[in-house]
């Protein structure tokens, strides 16, 4: 019988347009050398161009890796002025839906259901009853024009959300509609929302706790709510599930990912044993 993966990852990695060249990016992306970091065995469904050269930086990081053809990968533009960021979609790759998920990945302990461009069916949360099921929202929340500018959709399914234990989201993702903070915080077990240097907020049960951040210098801010959320995952069975634990392990590993740049701000493995060893010494049982 094939072994299922420890995490599992679904949703698009992405081609990111920067001054620089186009750059890898996309949470299963981070999320799996993240996941590397800690040891984990990944498993990761996604899609892209069959032959994108990305795919060879994501390889060393995921154990067992699906990728559906598409005829693009998915491709991001930000472009930053003086009122901040306007976003662009300038590609999509294939939907992906709940039959392409393989049988055996189905006893996967762990599962991070990743959407960026609205391309993970929802459906498949309820895949997986036996599982622990994290669902990082910003795909979801994201519609575009025709000229590709990414503008705020709003979602709330509860009967998804029945099949989810945690969700994470920044709160700039829901600018345009801060009352789902309230409303997630009802429909799941755990809630966690993130508000950048100034730390989040972690729901459980809809009871608010406010955890606080080690403060940096930044230097580059992407992936930072990636790394946090798929190290709050990972952590939770090496610290017996203690959530305030693995939250201690998650924010301190997302502030110092935005010290680096790109991928580089997924954590060493000698930085995950800092931060495991922290929080056992200090985290609580809730």
């Amino acid at each position: 019988m094939t072994s299922a993966p420890e995490i599992l990852l679904i949703g698009h990695i992405t081609a990111d347009l920067t001054p620089d060249g186009r750059q890898i990016g996309g949470t299963v992306s981070y999320a799996a050398r993240t996941l590397a970091a800690f040891g984990a065995r990944v498993g990761a469904l996604t899609s892209a161009v069959p032959d994108d050269p990305l795919l060879n930086i994501l390889q060393p990081y995921i154990d067992d890796l699906i990728v559906l053809p598409a005829s693009q990968t998915s491709t991001f533009e930000n472009i930053y002025g003086p009122n901040g960021r306007i976003q662009y979609i300038r590609g999509v790759a294939a939907p992906i839906k709940a039959a392409d998920v393989p049988s055996h990945w189905l006893r996967s302990p762990l599962v991070h259901l990743a959407p960026l461009t609205d391309e993970v069916d929802p459906q498949i949360a309820h895949l997986f009853p036996q599982s622990m099921v994290m669902l990082t929202l910003q795909g979801w929340l994201r519609r575009w024009d025709d000229d590709g500018r990414v503008r705020f959709k709003r979602w709330f399914d509860a009967d998804v959300l029945r099949s989810v234990d945690i969700v994470v989201f920044s709160e700039e993702d829901i600018l345009e509609a801060p009352e789902l903070e309230s409303e997630f915080a009802q429909a799941v077990p755990h809630l966690f929302v993130t508000r950048a240097e100034r730390g989040g907020t972690y729901y459980r049960h809809g009871e608010p706790h406010i955890y606080p951040t080690p403060q940096v210098t930044q230097v580059h801010p992407t992936g930072a709510g990636d790394i946090f959320a798929a190290s709050l995952l990972a952590s939770l069975p090496r610290l017996k599930h203690d959530f305030w634990a693995a939250t201690q392990v998650a924010a301190r590993l997302a502030a110092t990912s935005v010290t680096r740049i790109g991928l580089d701000g997924a954590p060493t493995q000698e930085e995950v044993q800092q931060a495991l060893s922290q929080a056992q010494a200090t985290g609580y049982d809730d």
